[in-house]
């Protein structure tokens, strides 16, 4: 999109800006390291078309991948941002966008790790902008997964789910990529295996051996694309309709792409 385009979209009084937030992680031998920016920029182009927004360019780069939720930052393949880096990154996109004119922004995370990093660089940019309760500028941050319903759960996983702490490179995230981005699964590649059998704690340095060789921490099996189409249309619809809501917007099937 060009910049006057852009200032044409703003001055429509439109949707909201829809950043998605990904990571560079390793998911295994059989998907691509990119997966978490390639499903969060997914979504959020499809939320968009139903929300009158724009989508922004992604945060390709994440935090650092935990051992019992991305199967850990000693993996080669993962590159990651420390706090500090992802907070200020954060702070200065919404700042930015604000001072822009925009007026709802959506951060749509696709990476676990992100969040509460994500959560600090908005709240730092809203204080420093003095925007508090009641103004008409306000950010919504979400993790996709967290609008998986229980009743798509029990389809896609008919056997009982693992959970999301090792829902790492597993059926949902391959089933998702076998929906949207085909062309870069591997599934020949796949390794099966029992769940990551993690403690409760945190061991720093970590023991490499905990993670499981192919760096997930749940096996593929059982996914596909089918699975990925209704995880991805429940998922659109109902992120959808709670911005709608929130943002007390009209429906729209109108994106833009910056």
């Amino acid at each position: 999109m060009d910049a006057h385009t852009f200032r044409d979209w703003l001055a429509r009084d439109p949707g909201p800006v829809l950043v998605p937030v990904g990571a560079l992680e390793q998911h295994g031998p059989h998907l691509p390291m990119g997966t978490d920016a390639f499903l969060s920029t997914a979504i959020a182009g499809s939320v968009a078309r139903r929300t009158g927004g724009l989508v922004a360019q992604p945060f390709t780069y994440g935090y650092k991948s935990q051992q019992k939720s991305g199967g850990g930052d000693h993996l080669p393949g993962t590159t990651s941002l420390d706090a500090a880096a992802l907070i200020h990154l954060t702070r200065s996109v919404t700042v930015s966008l604000f001072r822009q004119g925009v007026r709802r922004i959506v951060f749509v995370n696709g990476h676990f790790e992100n969040y509460q990093f994500l959560y600090e660089g908005i709240d730092l940019a809203l204080d420093g902008l003095g925007i508090r309760s009641g103004d008409d500028r306000s950010v919504l941050l979400l993790s996709y997964w967290d609008y998986v319903s229980d009743d798509t759960l029990r389809k896609v996983y008919p056997d009982g789910f693992p959970g999301w702490a090792i829902e790492h490179g597993g059926v949902l995230e391959t089933s998702l990529m076998l929906h949207l981005r085909p062309s870069l699964v591997g599934l020949d590649r796949a390794v099966d295996h029992p769940p990551a059998d993690l403690p409760r704690f945190d061991r720093l340095p970590v023991v490499p051996e905990r993670t499981p060789e192919s760096g997930c921490l749940s096996a593929p099996a059982g996914s596909d694309a089918v699975k990925g189409r209704l995880l991805f249309d429940q998922v659109v619809e109902d992120l959808s309709t709670d911005i709608r809501v929130e943002f007390g917007l009209e429906t729209s099937n109108h994106t833009e792409k910056a």
